[in-house]
């Protein structure tokens, strides 16, 4: 190989991991930013209640319709990824998580035109989800199907750490404009702008994305003719184990993530005192371990193997679950924050391998579909209604049940990763 083919790889190769990581910053940019409003300003514009934890509670529902709708997103689009390929179909996962986001900082509130307001929103919401259902998939896949097998955890970590830097941003510019504007300001239009702004991002990652080649593995089973006419259908009859058993294993990742963010958001700002700056701050800061165990636990996967980083790291998340009362009750800031913190470093630790290993649960010509299904469904049991079960178990019974409510879902992910198929697919 010539220094010239050789450099022109390693810019594409940048090319492809830059692609893969810009896509799934915006899409998380654009799911967090509906994540903070939906506890800071959605209630009270959207879902006024003379009852504060009823609008919460209203507003978190919406909250949940995304986790709905994006296995719908997954078999759709997961549908012509595997048919038609990678790069078409993540133009148009982008388009449409963008253009629901942007659609969402024009909505009129409650007040303007009554219960179409929060219809409106809830229809929004599930383009959101759509969008991202057929995002993540594919932007794992753009990495990990270019990579070499023994780094391939360590390349797949690259989408992956889309999730923590969306939320920097998400969570930031809600920083910035709660401190730089009054209240009513803020409630009046400030809220819409992250929404509106993201359509600056949608540009930029479109341009990215359609610069971006085939992937060497989807380009190789086209050529031998290895492909199935319904990848959904092949799933459901050749590959129930992977799809149950990865879907259950994934499960713990979504839970852990959400009662750190959502979850003690609200609970920071409507229990225990703190202002939204200060919750906000705490989760900015909380975010840093989540980014850098990311990294960390790809190397480490890569060295022990994906499902062995993944057993140990659930096996933490469940040990941790028993904690929530000592660090929770006292409503010490110094408390939470390291609560916090540690439940974000053990989510980086799950969430780094999480895509390459369910990537390799499936073969080329149903992967795209595959690993976004198990994914986007673990995203409903885990995540959909977690805020709100959280909330009902802390205010119901106790702050400790919430954390048992995690231990259970760690075990349950334990024992689908100790059961799942051990097969590995060819890449």
């Amino acid at each position: 190989m010539n220094l010239k083919t050789e450099n022109n790889q390693k810019n594409r190769l940048r090319h492809v991991l830059f692609g893969s990581l810009i896509g799934t910053t915006i899409e998380f940019f654009d799911f967090y930013i509906y994540a903070n409003a939906a506890v800071l300003v959605f209630p009270q514009l959207f879902f006024p209640s003379t009852d504060a934890t009823m609008a919460t509670l209203q507003s978190l529902a919406t909250f949940s319709i995304a986790f709905l709708s994006r296995p719908l997103g997954s078999a759709f689009f997961g549908h012509f990824g595997d048919k038609i390929g990678r790069k078409f179909t993540l133009v148009a996962a982008l388009l449409t998580m963008g253009v629901s986001t942007v659609a969402i900082g024009f909505l009129p509130s409650y007040a303007s035109i009554g219960i179409a307001a929060p219809l409106l929103l809830m229809l929004c919401r599930f383009g959101q989800g759509v969008g991202l259902g057929g995002e993540w998939g594919g932007a794992v896949l753009l990495a990990i199907e270019n990579a070499p097998a023994n780094k391939r955890a360590w390349y797949g970590m690259f989408p992956q750490l889309g999730a923590p830097i969306g939320l920097l941003l998400s969570g930031g510019t809600f920083l910035l404009l709660t401190d730089s504007m009054s209240n009513e300001d803020f409630m009046n239009y400030g809220w819409r702008i992250p929404f509106i702004a993201s359509s600056l991002l949608v540009v930029v990652g479109f341009y990215i994305r359609t610069k971006i080649s085939e992937t060497p593995s989807f380009e190789q089973a086209k050529k031998v003719e290895e492909e199935v006419k319904i990848p959904f259908l092949t799933l459901l009859t050749s590959y129930k184990n992977q799809l149950i058993f990865g879907t259950l294993a994934a499960v713990t990742t979504f839970l852990v993530f959400y009662l750190m963010t959502v979850f003690t958001l609200s609970w920071a700002t409507s229990d225990l005192g703190f202002t939204k700056r200060d919750a906000l701050l705490i989760q900015l800061f909380s975010v840093l371990f989540f980014a850098l165990f990311i990294p960390v636990s790809a190397v480490v996967a890569d060295a022990i193997g994906r499902r062995k980083m993944l057993v140990l790291a659930t096996i933490a998340i469940a040990v941790f679950g028993f904690f929530f009362q000592f660090f929770l009750s006292s409503g010490s800031a110094v408390m939470v924050t390291v609560f916090v913190c540690i439940g974000m470093a053990l989510m980086g630790f799950t969430y780094g391998p999480l895509g390459t290993f369910l990537s390799e649960l499936f073969p080329t010509q149903v992967r795209y579909s595959g690993a976004s299904l198990t994914f986007n469904l673990a995203g409903i049991f885990g995540a959909a209604f977690a805020p709100m079960i959280a909330i009902w178990l802390a205010t119901d019974y106790d702050i400790s049940y919430v954390g048992y409510y995690l231990t259970g879902a760690a075990l349950l992910s334990l024992g689908s990763l100790l059961v799942i198929s051990r097969k590995s697919h060819q890449f």
